[in-house]
């Protein structure tokens, strides 16, 4: 018996209202200009507070904003509805391989944490649970779920692969298509009952699904009591994983003394002449701060592959002990791979940061490693592309469990 189910009814874009997921933006302005510029986007309901004409409103506040947009997107077209389907997803770009998907729920009795916690779905990351607080919220008050947990077939992924792509090119023409940020055009097929669909759910569900995106709404189905969650399950073969960056707007002390503090900790640092980049491999990281760049490499801890990962040191030498600050704290924001080294730099020659912290991607061997033995990786540390889009797809939740 799979885990992998067909969506019971479900709302299919015709078309303008994909979207990139709610939490892949460095600053919530630029949730609000994209909103501005296309009122169907699926971020005025998945941020309701950043659309512009509810600037300065709460979450909680706007939410009947978004339960509004959802009905009069419904009511204008914008979505149709489908009953017990799943979707095929296909993701192109010129000079990349194809990256495919299937849209479909997930059962949340299958989340697993650790090690002694049994199931097939394996969430990976500390979460931030004001975050998940919003996502239930949201879930609640619209009935609906818009933007997809993104998992990762390990057991059977090959065959996933190889079973999406055929059936994906005899499908014919797709039902919507939507070009995102980066150029990349997202393709949709519905995929009724049938010989087909059960295969597909077969495989979708038939190894271990690791969460590469989407941490925070797989836990929000399991604090909401939601039976199942909507997921694209990709391959191994369509994704890859980008560096995910640290800025800090405030310093707790001065440049020299942060850095005297890392020293101190048994830190080696030396200065980066040049643009400071992304770090091509692990071992070191680069922080640029007061118009100079550093390489610094932290020393390693006690404990095994885990504590040592560069993200996790970072969390814990230079966040938590040489600033003092908790890996929540509003001056810290985390920033994913689809902003360019030069882009972090510039926030801090702007003024609008203190401290730019450049960490090299996780390694699929070490990603990998970590989930097997059940252990969290530590937070915004995995940045996969391409990213599943938002608002292609909607799974209407059950009435009884709202």
């Amino acid at each position: 018996m799979t885990v992998v189910h067909p969506i019971a009814r479900a709302w299919i874009t015709t078309g303008g209202t994909g979207a990139q997921n709610y939490d892949e933006f460095a600053d919530d302005a630029e949730i609000t200009a994209i909103v501005e510029a296309n009122p169907h986007s699926a971020l005025g309901i998945e941020m309701p507070h950043r659309a512009p004409e509810s600037l300065g409103r709460s979450f909680l506040d706007a939410l009947p904003d978004a339960v509004a947009r959802l009905a009069e997107a419904k009511a204008d077209g914008s979505y149709t509805p489908a009953e017990q389907v799943v979707v095929l997803y296909r993701i192109s770009a010129p000079g990349e391989e194809n990256a495919y998907g299937l849209f479909a729920m997930v059962d949340t009795d299958q989340i697993s944490t650790r090690a002694d916690e049994p199931g097939l779905v394996i969430r990976n990351e500390d979460v931030f649970i004001a975050k998940v607080r919003e996502r239930v919220a949201l879930a609640e008050a619209l009935g609906h779920l818009l933007s997809p947990v993104l998992l990762l077939q390990t057991g059977r992924g090959d065959e996933l692969h190889a079973a999406l792509a055929a059936v994906t090119e005899a499908a014919g023409a797709p039902a919507a298509t939507d070009v995102d940020q980066s150029g990349r055009t997202h393709a949709i097929w519905l995929l009724g009952p049938g010989a087909a669909q059960d295969e597909l759910t077969a495989l979708a569900g038939g190894g271990e699904l690791v969460v590469a995106d989407g941490n925070h709404r797989s836990l929000a189905a399991q604090t909401g009591g939601f039976p199942r969650f909507l997921s694209v399950i990709t391959t191994p073969a369509s994704v890859a994983i980008q560096p995910y960056n640290r800025l800090v707007s405030e310093l707790t002390t001065t440049p020299a003394e942060l850095l005297d503090r890392l020293r101190a900790a048994g830190a080696e640092i030396t200065p980066v002449d040049g643009p400071v980049q992304v770090p091509a491999a692990g071992g070191a990281v680069h922080l640029y701060l007061a118009g100079q760049g550093y390489a610094v490499t932290l020393p390693h801890v006690g404990g095994g592959r885990l504590e040592n990962l560069d993200h996790a040191l970072v969390e814990r030498l230079l966040l938590r002990d040489a600033l003092g600050l908790d890996p929540g704290d509003k001056r810290i924001t985390y920033v994913g791979g689809d902003y360019p080294a030069s882009w972090l730099t510039a926030e801090v020659d702007a003024g609008r940061a203190e401290l730019a912290v450049l960490i090299a991607p996780v390694t699929v061997d070490d990603f990998v490693a970590v989930n097997l033995a059940r252990e969290k990786m530590p937070r915004k540390s995995t940045w996969f592309t391409p990213k599943a889009r938002a608002g292609l797809v909607v799974a209407e939740l059950p009435q009884a469990i709202l």
